[in-house]
C-alpha cells in the first residue's frame, strides 16, 4: 500500500533510459505513463485485469516507482515535492 502522503505530491521527476530527468505534474506523469503502457506489448502480469492503461497508470503512481518495459530497459519516476524559492 501506498504512503497517503504521496498523495499529496503533485510532481514526479521521471527517469528514462538515454534521457535526462524530467519534473512533471501529477497528471503529466500519469499521461506519461499510458503512454509508456501503451508501447509495451503485453501489460505487466499484476496490472494485466485492471482494463484500459489508464487504470494501470494509476496503479503504478500509487504502488510501485519503475516498468521494466523490455529486458535491461527500465523506466522509474519518483514523488517529489517543489518548494516555492525561500521557503
Amino acid at each position: 500500500m501506498s504512503d497517503p502522503l504521496l498523495r499529496e505530491l503533485d510532481h514526479y521527476v521521471v527517469l528514462e533510459p538515454a534521457a535526462a530527468e524530467r519534473i512533471l505534474s501529477a497528471a503529466e506523469t500519469r499521461l506519461w505513463l499510458i503512454d509508456q503502457l501503451g508501447r509495451l506489448d503485453h501489460p505487466p502480469a499484476d496490472l494485466a485485469g485492471l482494463g484500459d492503461a489508464a487504470t494501470q497508470a494509476e496503479r503504478l503512481l500509487d504502488t510501485a516507482c519503475e516498468l521494466e518495459l523490455e529486458p535491461g530497459r527500465t523506466i522509474q519516476w519518483f514523488a517529489v515535492r517543489l518548494e516555492p524559492p525561500g521557503g
